[in-house]
């Protein structure tokens, strides 16, 4: 479902919003009379203007990137710009997308991302890493086929026409996506997948495996089918799917200056769109 042709965002309503967003609420903003001084010496209609350069690619993926993270980042002439760029011709330009959407994007826009995740219509690894990475993010179960195949390592001897995945990287960020949807195929690809001769996937397929039916049987694969064909209802301990966030410590600088921001921890929380998973029967 990727959209063909340039970005094409009317001049005149990003103008409006950024009057309204970037000027009226610039003034609200704690400490600071630049809604983006914060972080970036760049203000809003700069990162606009940058984001909607037609001759430098750089310029455009760092304005999407400047204005994914500003607060008003999801007012609606951006979100239809991060849409639109998903088909930039520069790979650069497609990831920023693909990670502004992580942020702010719906359940509607997992058809754009599963054209960046396809080794069939994405030739660049860094993409699809973004787009795996995003529908980590987002529930669609449209997502479920693109990621059994983004799961699934190159095999001489496979007969499928689809392009398997060549990047391990991109395979375990998928196996973790994966793990937001409860159903028996998902189950037997992860399980599958435990013979991947990449740690980084076998240890992505298990997170998933332990997420969707409370078992942990490491890396025993055969352990596994064994299990898997003896349950009665596979997901029946599933736990609730909360997709991975960046954190770490603070910094010794960050210690000694107070002033300065601390590290930009996100809190955990459940795929944008995905319904709350049931709660496990007690057993007697």
């Amino acid at each position: 479902m990727r959209r063909n042709g340039r970005i094409m965002i009317a001049g005149v309503a990003l103008g409006g919003a950024l009057t309204l967003v970037g000027c009226e609420a610039a003034s609200e903003a704690r400490g600071t009379n630049s809604i983006l001084a914060l972080s970036q010496p760049v203000s809003p209609a700069e990162a606009a203007d940058m984001a909607l350069d037609e001759y430098n690619a750089d310029a455009r993926a760092r304005g999407i990137v400047l204005l994914a993270n500003a607060y008003f980042g999801n007012e609606p002439p951006y979100m239809e710009l991060y849409r639109d760029a998903v088909d930039d011709p520069d790979p650069a330009v497609r990831a920023a997308a693909a990670r502004a959407l992580s942020i702010h994007g719906t359940p509607e826009d997992v058809p754009f991302l599963m054209d960046l995740l396809s080794p069939d219509t994405e030739e660049s690894e860094a993409v699809r890493l973004e787009a795996a990475r995003t529908l980590q993010r987002i529930y669609n179960p449209e997502a479920v086929p693109t990621l059994l195949n983004a799961t699934r390592r190159p095999d001489p001897l496979a007969t499928t026409e689809l392009v398997a995945e060549e990047s391990p990287e991109v395979r375990a960020e998928a196996a973790i996506a994966l793990g937001q949807y409860a159903e028996p195929r998902v189950v037997e690809r992860l399980i599958s997948t435990l013979d991947d001769r990449h740690l980084a996937v076998n240890s992505a397929a298990r997170r998933s495996l332990k997420t969707l039916t409370g078992q942990d049987y490491g890396f025993d694969r055969r352990a596994w089918v064994h299990w898997y064909d003896q349950a009665e209802d596979p997901f029946a301990g599933r736990s609730e799917y909360q997709y991975p966030v960046f954190e770490r410590d603070e910094k010794l600088i960050e210690v000694l200056l107070p002033f300065l921001p601390g590290p930009p921890n996100e809190p955990q929380a459940r795929p944008a769109g995905m319904p709350p998973t049931p709660t496990p029967a007690p057993s007697e």
